[in-house]
């Protein structure tokens, strides 16, 4: 069965990242699968319509672009996964540049190299 992912990415950034994402899930040897549950409009409950959704899942893909570091609902994300001890790994979002990681993150968590073959690996818990 595959494993239920939460994409947590910069909305004002990287949405375009989030949609390739969901396209390599459609593949037929993919591990996981995404559901679209972005949050799209901030609400007094946004967090927990976010925890509820990241709870619902198996693991969370931080996606790291130019400007996560300043994302505060993906640092808030990633602070909730931690709490909820769900699995996630950091994924660089653009080739030929280091994303940079949220606030949230650890010093020991490491940005991987955006491939087929490395997200096959890190959604099987490989690390």
């Amino acid at each position: 069965m595959p494993k239920r992912v939460f994409v947590s990415f910069d909305y004002d950034y990287d949405k375009t990242l989030k949609d390739f994402l969901i396209g390599q899930a459609k593949n037929s040897d993919s591990p996981f699968e995404i559901h679209d549950w972005s949050i799209k409009v901030a609400s007094p409950d946004w967090k927990d319509k976010a925890r509820a959704r990241i709870r619902a899942s198996d693991i969370v893909i931080v996606i790291c672009g130019e400007h996560t570091d300043q994302a505060v609902g993906v640092a808030i994300e990633l602070k909730i996964a931690q709490e909820e001890d769900i699995d996630y790994f950091l994924l660089n979002g653009y080739a030929g540049s280091t994303g940079k990681k949220p606030t949230s993150a650890k010093t020991t968590d490491k940005i991987y190299k955006w491939t087929w073959e490395n997200l096959k690996t890190l959604v099987g818990g490989g690390r």
